[in-house]
């Protein structure tokens, strides 16, 4: 019994999160989905602070395709997450087990998403986690799950660049890239999952290489429908790299109901973007709002934007790890040894000779990508240091001493010399009890085969 009133009865769901039982409230006399948090390997106080966040924006929210919080109690160290019990499937198991749906029905379902998508962006509510095994359905309709990455547009921590949460692919490209996720965010996740249930498969293939994925969502063309598809036109103005170009989610709401009921479309497929080949890595579109970060953005674009989608692994393994997400998994038939065996010409792995601009570029991109790592995944910076360093530090436990009081870290400008590589930077920091501090810090890089590692400070 929890709390005197919440007698478990089964467990039927697991994740990165915690652990889901079917339950009984005594109380009420109704049957309430509890998730578990804490006392489970990997918890720590993010999942607990994660476990608070989604019961306060979930509850804020009353809406009929939201899956309702009822409670958030506490049992012999155990935190647990009471919710609205929905019996029926996720929409990635309904695709998984019936096929790609017809346009009608995804158009039902993902509109009803959509209006409570609009309902939480009215209440300044991002999702920043709209996928399929989100979205739960049950007696043919639709219910939005999981807020526990969710974040108000006036959490602090929202504004913070390079940290990256959500399923890989499903993440707009400007999340992919290091930036914070908007409202606009959270339609291009849905067109991803309107994508999916109407082929059948993720818009990106993930697999193993993660990196690549991301590499993939921030510079290439989204995928598309044939343009007969009555959806073709549709999710051109969801699943497009300019935000501003995206509809709002009002308008796709409006419009999946409109086909819904078997209307036609209003929207004709775009053409596909002509993009010019210049055999060099386009640069990431910086965001509307830059942080001071940018600054140095435009001497080290794409290998910035490369060291972020870097660090969007790491963060995205922290995050992700044991959430089981199927409809992520990979849909090629061709065995990965054989994708992997083709043999590379002379030609092909001949590079260009490093410069010193490339190495200063290098080192800036790393430091960026270590400071948007070490708040939410310490251990995978913490590798980052030689371990001569690390042992200087402390060990792991005494790098925590410092970090485990640090809530965001925010890189200001950075200044790197390749003669030595010696780096400084400013960065700002919000401590967990509220405090902010800004400071100078210089740190001296070691180059390990194709890595850096961080050797010292001072």
């Amino acid at each position: 019994m929890i709390a005197g009133r919440y007698r478990l009865e089964r467990q039927i769901g697991r994740g990165g999160s915690g652990t889901v039982h079917l339950a009984i409230d005594e109380v009420l006399g109704r049957q309430v989905a509890i998730k578990r948090i804490g006392l489970i390997p990997g918890s720590d106080a993010a999942e607990l602070e994660r476990a608070e966040r989604e019961a306060r924006l979930a509850a804020a929210l009353n809406h009929p395709h939201v899956v309702s919080v009822f409670d958030l109690v506490d049992e012999e160290d155990v935190r647990w997450l009471v919710m609205e019990y929905v019996d029926g499937e996720t929409l990635s198991e309904r695709v998984r087990s019936s096929g790609p749906m017809d346009a009608v029905e995804a158009a039902m379902l993902l509109g009803q998403t959509a209006d409570a998508l609009v309902e939480a962006h009215d209440h300044g509510i991002v999702h920043r986690d709209v996928k399929p095994s989100n979205i739960l359905i049950a007696d043919g309709a639709a219910k939005l799950n999981d807020f526990g990455i969710a974040r108000s547009e006036d959490d602090p921590s929202l504004t913070q660049t390079g940290l990256v949460t959500g399923s890989p692919a499903y993440l707009a490209p400007e999340v992919a890239s290091g930036s914070s996720a908007t409202t606009a965010s959270d339609v291009w996740s849905l067109g991803a999952t309107l994508y999916h249930a109407l082929t059948g498969k993720p818009p990106y293939d993930v697999g193993d290489n993660l990196i690549g994925a991301l590499y993939k969502i921030v510079h290439e063309d989204p995928p598309r429908l044939p343009d007969d598809h009555p959806m073709a036109g549709l999710l051109t103005v969801m699943m497009n790299h300019d935000t501003e170009a995206r509809w709002p989610m009002p308008r796709v709401r409006d419009e999946l109901a409109r086909i819904a009921r078997g209307e036609r479309s209003t929207v004709v497929p775009a053409p596909a973007p002509v993009r010019e080949e210049t055999g060099v890595l386009p640069p990431v579109q910086p965001p509307a709002t830059s942080s001071p970060a940018r600054r140095h953005g435009a001497r080290w674009g794409w290998l910035a934007a490369a060291a972020v989608l870097a660090v969007a692994a790491v963060a995205a393994a922290y995050v992700w790890a044991g959430r089981g997400t199927p409809e992520a998994l990979p849909d090629d038939p061709q065995p990965r040894s054989q994708q992997s065996s083709q043999p590379t010409t002379p030609t092909e792995s001949t590079s260009p000779p490093v410069t010193a601009e490339d190495t200063r570029e290098q080192m800036d991109a790393f430091i960026t990508s270590y400071l948007a790592t070490v708040t939410s995944n310490p251990r995978a910076a913490f590798e980052q240091l030689t371990p001569e360093f690390q042992d200087a530090s402390g060990g792991f436990e005494g790098y925590m001493g410092w970090w485990g009081k640090v809530e965001s870290a925010s890189l200001a400008e950075v200044a790197s010399d390749p003669s030595d590589l010696t780096v400084g930077y400013t960065v700002n920091y919000v401590m967990k009890s509220g405090d902010r501090t800004t400071q100078r810090i210089r740190l001296q890089l070691e180059r390990l085969d194709d890595r850096l590692l961080i050797a010292g400070e001072g």
